[in-house]
């Protein structure tokens, strides 16, 4: 890359890398690798992070620390790393992740940044927010589209949501899938399970991702496979508490707790029959893609979200009844199993690639290094007063 196509591009709001946490670090890591590849400057700015190099896969790594409060904790890393960014050679591209922490955009507009925010999904809805929370989340999304120079959607439904909330465009750049081409076993067999022979969820127990549905359906189901069930809850006990009551009793389930271990989940994905995916308030979910990309099938919580990640292929419901009809399905019709697994599995491998979403930041990086920008159209934008909610699912495809 000749050095005119160079660009300095930095990665802000986030964990950092190595990826260990979630989405939006996943997406650092492997986008930034590859624009560090083709010969760009990337900066990742690093909170928490035990490897404490200055440097990893190519990118140049800023640690800096954050107030250890939930509340707090990313506006304060985010704050800082804004700072920071005041007092080193401006970057050409700046891409700051989470509309939590639009508050910032102003300082680097400041330094002259070019500055695209990452917008995830409807944060707003999530209920480990209490009422102060929502009220925040929903001021800085309209702060963010006033200030930013661009906004990325991860998902159509999100880019509907800011046309029809807004009246704004968003860059629509997805996540990519991982892709596993062998079937991992490491640790499955430890747990006293098989290849194919249970049902999977792996969630943050909170009421927006249905692991409490979930697990009543399976145990009101006539289900011979077991249950594993993947997560916790840091800031919701009395919904453990609920998820543990319903549970009780029936040795069919089981509770394991967090898994971090990223080969045992990979495994637990990759040999699982099917997949349940609770999640309803984001947009393209990468737990969703990382099931996909196991070559797993998919009982999904049905919203355009999923339906549209999944293509269709997969088995959907909206309530507890559903979550036992469909697990049921699923046992009784292997092969059909079998298949929609090979299907989703290529529908990650085609459609969700990191190489295309690198291609995607990348193209933006140079938009707004040339000076991009719908701060001029956008700064006045005002959220519209009626609610929104996805267009609903084709029922065609239930």
């Amino acid at each position: 890359m000749s050095n005119s196509n160079r660009l300095t591009i930095a990665m802000v709001g986030t964990r950092g890398v190595p990826a260990a946490y979630g989405g939006f670090e996943t997406a650092v890591e492997e986008v930034g690798r590859r624009l560090a590849d083709r010969g760009h400057d990337v900066v990742v700015y690093t909170r928490g992070s035990e490897h404490r190099e200055k440097e990893y896969l190519g990118m140049k790594v800023v640690h800096l620390p954050a107030v250890p409060v939930k509340q707090v904790e990313t506006l304060s890393h985010t704050g800082l790393s804004a700072l920071h960014l005041c007092f080193r050679r401006r970057p050409d591209a700046t891409f700051v992740f989470n509309a939590a922490n639009s508050p910032f955009l102003p300082l680097l507009r400041l330094r002259r940044a070019a500055v695209a925010l990452h917008m995830d999904g409807l944060e707003w809805r999530r209920s480990k927010w209490g009422p102060r929370g929502r009220a925040y989340y929903r001021w800085a999304e309209q702060f963010g589209v006033r200030t930013a120079d661009a906004l990325i959607a991860d998902a159509p439904g999100i880019a509907d949501y800011y046309r029809h909330q807004f009246d704004v465009p968003t860059e629509m750049i997805r996540y990519g899938a991982p892709i596993l081409e062998e079937l991992p076993e490491r640790g499955v067999a430890e747990m006293g399970l098989t290849s194919g022979g249970y049902h999977l969820v792996v969630a943050r127990f909170e009421p927006e991702n249905h692991v409490l549905e979930i697990v009543e359906g399976y145990r009101d189901s006539d289900a011979k496979l077991p249950l594993v069930v993947v997560g916790s809850a840091p800031y919701s006990a009395g919904y453990t508490q609920e998820i543990q009551r319903v549970a009780e009793g029936d040795e069919r389930i089981r509770l394991v707790g967090g898994v971090y271990d990223q080969e045992l989940l990979d495994a637990l994905y990759a040999n699982a029959m099917t997949y349940l995916h609770g999640h309803s308030v984001g947009g393209t979910n990468p737990s969703l893609l990382r099931a996909m990309g196991a070559g797993t099938a998919v009982i999904g919580f049905d919203v355009p979200f999923n339906r549209e990640v999944l293509d269709g292929n997969g088995w959907f419901f909206t309530d507890a009844a559903d979550v036992a009809a469909q697990v049921l399905a699923a046992e009784t019709d292997q092969d059909l199993t079998a298949s929609r697994g090979k299907i989703v599995q290529e529908i990650a491998r085609t459609r969700f690639r990191w190489d295309d979403v690198a291609d995607e930041y990348e193209a933006l990086a140079h938009r707004l290094a040339e000076g991009s920008s719908i701060h001029r159209s956008a700064r006045r934008a005002r959220r519209r007063t009626t609610d929104w909610s996805p267009a609903p699912a084709d029922p065609a495809t239930r």
